[in-house]
């Protein structure tokens, strides 16, 4: 049987040569130069904010921003996303066999409560651009951890290499060694979790490669966030659903040219962009999406849908 890294480099677009997996997440982006961050970005990229995220930052800010003590708790907010994603629930003995897809995913809390109403046969896949975010996730999932000292591939036991053939996938014993390392199914019989760093706006997967994907928290932090529901909607399967938390705005900027410099100011100093109340509705509609539905929150709102 394939590991959960085997399967995740199959779903990519190109997969590498040299898949680096030593960090115990399969690293897409090295030491690339990337463009300055915002300063919401800088936050989510920092050292710190991973160790606080999950146990304070996360549930006290979102569920403040979901009306808390009115507005659904994490948990029941991750119920609802297994729900309308079409997935099981923890603690059923039949789950569907799916292969999922967490943008975003900071340090896993979400990939793990999706992997719970996944089938042990199917895959969830957590992509994020941050590497301490990544090695939150990695420690809070059960399985081997990293190798001390392997900075790539060749670093790995035995040394093995692997190399791009022809007629075959990149699915070599040199992958099968290093995704040793990764995190294994949950104790509970749920879907195996792989970890990926990458590209959140430019998914680095083949089209129509998940049959959910999942991005809460993060649509508001992109540069692009229309573009970032663009590859979403690509890699998702025809008939696949996509459910998206994110910011909302609970009053009206004024139309016209004060109303968008007053929003282009805002998004420009933060990096957050606050959406209204028909906005992502409408990319969802725009992208040919049915059944889109939406809940909202005084400063946040889910939304969902299904490809067509």
């Amino acid at each position: 049987m394939r590991t959960p890294a085997e399967r995740a480099v199959g779903l990519l677009a190109d997969p590498p040569d040299e898949p680096d997996l030593s960090a115990g997440y399969l690293d897409l982006l090295g030491p690339a130069t990337e463009p300055p961050p915002s300063l919401a970005q800088s936050a989510m990229r920092s050292t710190f904010l991973p160790q606080i995220y999950e146990k304070v930052w996360r549930p006290a800010g979102f569920n403040l921003a979901k009306g808390w003590p009115i507005g659904p708790d994490t948990a029941e907010e991750h119920a609802m996303a297994r729900d309308w994603l079409g997935l099981g629930q923890p603690g059923e003995s039949v789950r569907p066999a799916l292969n999922v897809l967490d943008v975003a995913c900071g340090p896993g809390n979400v990939t793990r409560a999706l992997a719970a109403g996944v089938g042990a046969d199917g895959l969830v896949v957590g992509l994020d651009a941050s590497a301490t975010m990544l090695s939150r996730a990695v420690s809070r999932s059960p399985g081997p951890r990293p190798l001390a000292g392997a900075e790539s591939l060749r670093d790995l036991p035995g040394g093995a290499r692997l190399r791009r053939r022809p007629t075959a996938q990149p699915h070599a014993r040199a992958v099968a060694e290093a995704a040793s390392q990764q995190p294994r199914a949950a104790e509970d019989g749920g879907a195996p979790v792989c970890y990926v760093r990458g590209n959140a706006v430019d998914l680095p997967f083949r089209d129509a490669a998940f049959d959910a994907v999942c991005c809460f928290g993060a649509l508001y932090l992109f540069d692009d966030p229309w573009r970032a529901v663009d590859g979403m909607t690509r890699v998702l399967k025809p008939g696949g659903r996509l459910i998206i938390l994110t910011s909302r705005r609970p009053f009206p900027v004024p139309a016209g040219p004060i109303g968008r410099e007053v929003r282009r100011r805002a998004a420009g100093f933060t990096g957050l962009t606050v959406f209204g109340d028909g906005q992502v509705t409408g990319a969802l509609a725009e992208r040919g999406f049915t059944g889109v539905r939406r809940r909202r929150y005084p400063l946040m709102q889910l939304v969902a849908g299904q490809r067509a």
